[in-house]
């Protein structure tokens, strides 16, 4: 992945805001009222801006974001024209995205799966590094975490409540003595990436850091550095128990390396290397495989107890940066900046299944729901795209907003799909619930 560090968003964001007017056409100036000349505002209007929208506010006829259309000098569609014409991908290998098209298959738009809930506008998520995307986690249809800045936060969708969960602005350190751990902490560690699973949230950092916390356990349980290599942003990560029932996680880094953490014993478990930085893995739902995409336009299919390559996997036509096994065992999914995500067999990889295609740029986030009837890809901004995998990927619903995406998920009962918004003004947090057929209901009525 591209060697950015700590800040180095805000100046993509300068660049992708949507906040920025459309070349040429000064009323869109007016879209957004920035943060500075939001506080010359009467607090009212003030807190007209920065009030939540209900589902009942959106049937009501309201923008689901608050943007009030009706008072500015260009409609959501002419807007949205312009941003589909001028939004500008970021691509590794120049003109990926415009060759990956002619693959694409056509999909049914139109459909509903999730339909609107929630748009909460106090609870904002940022984004560090403009590649990393998977800042979002809901461990349950409530309960959410996401990055601010430095801090970590915790969600209530049921209370609306929000707790600073970890903070790694100031010291980090180890609450307790664990073999591997640095007793003397970090200082001022910016977060890279994060998952959340089991009552264990785990985050990465842009020198190889790694936290660990059991959100019921007050304090930092294990913190370490990787590596010592001056490219060595932890790219991504991802929690899982093994056949034993013990507690996992996988860290993909930049120095080209995968590690496999032991969270019983505080250890590195397995260390794998590879020809190029890895920004994203996948374990299969089995525990055998594992998907490694990064720094290549190949993906490789690897053992997940050696480390050696059983296929390499070939299609895109740039980076990749997410990755995702459908709970089937059977078939995963690959987003890459060709504004692609391909469906893969696993047992049959001369060629991918289906090329799905994104609106204005990479894909960055992959997943499928637990039932395995879904499967949700985040562009870098504004849309999410839901496809019916019982419809063979053929009919979808498209979420269509204003923002940088810093990370989606889905609750693990399917329930609530969350999406983190980054914008300096309609930044917030989205909340889609499903849509269940109970027609069969009406047969006993």
């Amino acid at each position: 992945m591209s060697h950015y560090h700590s800040g180095d968003f805000e100046e993509m964001e300068d660049e992708y805001d949507m906040n920025e007017p459309v070349e040429g056409e000064d009323e869109y100036q007016e879209l957004v009222v920035r943060d500075s000349d939001a506080e010359e505002e009467d607090d009212a209007d003030q807190l007209h801006k920065l009030s939540d929208t209900s589902a009942a506010d959106a049937r009501s006829g309201k923008d689901i974001q608050g943007i009030p259309w009706e008072t500015i000098e260009v409609t959501r569609e002419t807007y949205r024209q312009a941003r589909l014409e001028q939004y500008k991908n970021y691509e590794n290998i120049p003109n990926s995205g415009e060759a990956a098209m002619m693959a694409c298959k056509s999909t049914e738009k139109g459909r509903t799966y999730y339909e609107f809930r929630r748009n909460t506008r106090s609870v904002k998520s940022t984004i560090s590094h403009f590649q990393l995307r998977n800042l979002v986690w809901a461990t349950s249809k409530h309960d959410v975490y996401l990055l601010l800045h430095y801090s970590v936060l915790h969600w209530s969708a049921l209370n609306g409540v929000d707790t600073e969960i970890m903070d790694v602005h100031g010291h980090v350190a180890p609450s307790e003595k664990h073999p591997g751990s640095l007793l003397e902490g970090f200082v001022h560690t910016q977060i890279s990436t994060m998952a959340v699973k089991d009552n264990l949230l785990v985050a990465g950092g842009f020198q190889g850091e790694i936290i660990c916390k059991h959100l019921d356990r007050e304090g930092i349980s294990f913190c370490c550095r990787t590596t010592y290599d001056d490219n060595a942003i932890t790219n991504a990560l991802e929690i899982f128990n093994t056949s034993s029932g013990a507690l996992h996680f996988i860290a993909s880094n930049n120095d080209c390396g995968v590690r496999e953490y032991d969270m019983e014993r505080y250890q590195l478990f397995k260390h794998f290397r590879f020809d190029w930085p890895v920004n994203h893995t996948s374990l299969s739902p089995d525990g055998k495989l594992v998907i490694i995409v990064g720094d290549d336009t190949d993906a490789l299919l690897i053992d997940a107890n050696s480390g050696k390559t059983i296929n390499s996997v070939k299609g895109h036509l740039d980076y990749s940066f997410a990755s995702a096994w459908s709970p089937d065992g059977l078939t995963f999914a690959t987003g890459n900046q060709d504004k692609t995500c391909r469906i893969w067999d696993a047992r049959n990889l001369s060629q991918s299944v289906h090329v799905l295609r994104g609106n204005v740029g990479a894909i960055r986030s992959i997943r499928f729901t637990s039932d395995g009837q879904f499967l949700a890809m985040a562009e870098a901004a504004d849309f999410v795209h839901i496809f019916d995998i019982k419809s063979d990927y053929n009919k979808r619903q498209e979420l269509d907003f204003f923002g940088e995406v810093s990370g989606m998920s889905f609750s693990p009962d399917t329930d609530t799909l969350y999406v983190g918004i980054s914008d300096r003004t309609y930044g917030s947090l989205l909340q889609f619930g499903r849509l269940y057929n109970y027609s069969y209901l009406d047969s006993l009525l």
